[in-house]
C-alpha cells in the first residue's frame, strides 16, 4: 500500500487569535483576520439583554405560594406562583392554584422574605385570583395590555416551577384569540383571548407572569397543554375588572339567561339585512331559565342584544355583567326566516 503524499496540503498556524495559511513551508506575511462577527449575534445579544432585563425587574415582584391543603390524608401543601401588583400586599395568582386552601398561604420573595398570605378572593370562571401577602413594601408589576400583542412577540414567563422560585423562561406569542373553557359547580364560561405561548411552563408556573419586553404583565400562566404549549389568562379591560371585583368584594358577579349557545353563519338573507356574517344558534334552553321564561327555543339565532351585535358566545358573555343582573334587556333573533324581539331579565350566575 502506497504511502499518502500531504505535501501538496496546506498547512494552517495559529497566529495570535487567527488562522493563517502556510503553503510550502512560508507563511503568509499578511496578519491573520479577526474572526468575523455572526449575522445574528447582534440580534442574539438584544435578545438576551431584553430577557435579562425583564428578569431583573420583574423577578423582585414574582413569588412562590405554598398553599396547605387538608386531605383524608392529613394535610399535603400545593404549589404555584404569584405577582405582585401593589405594596401593600395584593397579589395576582390564579383560581385554580389556591382553590381549597386550608389556612393561611406563604409567600417567599426573591430577597429571602417568607411572608404570610390570605385569600382575598377568587374567580374561577375567569380562572383568576387575588390574595394579600402580610407586607407594605412589595415590589409592584406594571401591568399591560395583551389586547396590543401580536404573534411571534416576545414574552418571557417567571414563576416557580417545580418549587423552584424565580425561574425564568422565554419565547414568542404562538397564538391569541385561544378560548379556555372553565367551570365552578354547575356553571361554565369560556376564558376568551387567551394567550398561547411556547415559552417553557411547567406545574408550579400556574399564577406566575407573562410579560412583553418591557417587562409589563399581560398575562398571568395558567395551563400547560402540551410540549411548548403554555397558556395564560390576558391581562386587559375585561380582567381589570375582575381584579377590581375581587379586590373590593372578594367575588365576581355576572348576569345569566340561560342558553347553550356557538357562532353560526347566517343565512345570505339575514345576513344583508343586519349587516354580519355570523350569529348564535341557540343549542339548549335551561329550564326555569330567564332564557326560558322569555321564550327562546333552541335553533333560534340570536343576532343582537340590547342593540349589541352578537357574532359568538363570548360577545354576550362581554355584556353579561353585574349591572345588567335584574334589568330587562332586548334579545333580536331570527327565528323560522322571520325576525324576533323578546324582551328577558337576566338574573345572577349562581356558581
Amino acid at each position: 500500500m502506497g504511502r499518502a503524499n500531504f505535501s501538496l496540503v496546506p498547512k494552517l498556524r495559529l497566529i495570535s487569535g487567527g488562522l493563517s495559511l502556510i503553503s510550502n513551508g512560508q507563511g503568509s506575511a499578511e496578519p491573520a483576520s479577526p474572526p468575523e462577527r455572526l449575522p445574528d449575534a447582534d440580534a442574539f445579544d438584544a435578545y438576551s439583554r431584553t430577557v435579562s432585563g425583564v428578569a431583573e425587574r420583574l423577578g423582585p415582584s414574582v413569588a412562590h405560594l405554598a398553599v396547605p391543603h387538608r386531605t383524608r390524608r392529613g394535610r399535603r401543601e400545593g404549589a404555584g406562583s404569584g405577582v405582585a401588583i401593589s405594596p401593600d400586599g395584593y397579589m395576582l395568582t390564579a383560581a385554580h392554584v389556591v382553590q381549597g386552601a386550608d389556612g393561611a398561604l406563604g409567600a417567599s420573595f426573591s430577597d429571602g422574605r417568607e411572608l404570610r398570605a390570605e385569600v382575598i378572593g377568587a374567580d374561577p370562571l375567569s380562572d383568576m385570583a387575588v390574595v394579600r401577602a402580610d407586607a407594605t413594601d412589595l415590589e409592584p408589576a406594571g401591568l399591560g395590555d395583551a389586547d396590543s400583542l401580536r404573534v411571534g412577540q416576545l414574552v418571557v414567563a417567571i414563576g416557580s416551577p417545580m418549587g423552584l422560585a424565580g425561574s425564568v423562561t422565554a419565547g414568542v406569542v404562538s397564538a391569541l384569540g385561544r378560548s379556555l373553557p372553565t367551570r365552578s359547580g354547575s356553571a361554565g364560561r369560556l376564558v376568551e383571548n387567551v394567550i398561547q405561548t411556547d415559552a417553557a411552563l411547567n406545574p408550579g408556573n400556574s399564577g406566575g407572569a407573562l410579560a412583553d419586553g418591557l417587562a409589563r404583565v399581560v398575562g398571568i400562566n395558567t395551563a400547560v397543554a402540551g410540549v411548548g404549549l403554555g397558556l395564560a389568562v390576558p391581562i386587559n379591560a375585561a380582567t381589570h375588572k375582575i381584579i377590581s371585583s375581587l379586590m373590593s368584594e372578594g367575588r365576581v358577579r355576572r348576569a345569566y339567561i340561560g342558553i347553550v349557545g356557538g357562532s353560526r353563519p347566517l343565512p345570505p338573507r339575514v345576513s344583508s339585512q343586519v349587516g354580519r356574517e355570523a350569529g348564535i344558534e341557540v343549542v339548549e334552553v335551561v329550564g326555569g331559565s330567564p332564557a326560558a321564561r322569555a321564550g327562546l327555543r333552541p335553533e333560534d339565532l340570536i343576532v343582537a342584544v340590547d342593540g349589541e351585535p352578537m357574532a359568538d358566545v363570548g360577545d354576550l358573555q362581554r355584556l353579561m355583567v353585574a349591572e345588567r343582573i335584574g334589568q330587562g334587556v332586548e334579545v333580536e333573533l331570527v327565528r323560522d326566516g322571520g325576525f324576533l324581539k323578546i324582551d328577558l331579565i337576566p338574573r345572577e350566575l349562581e356558581t
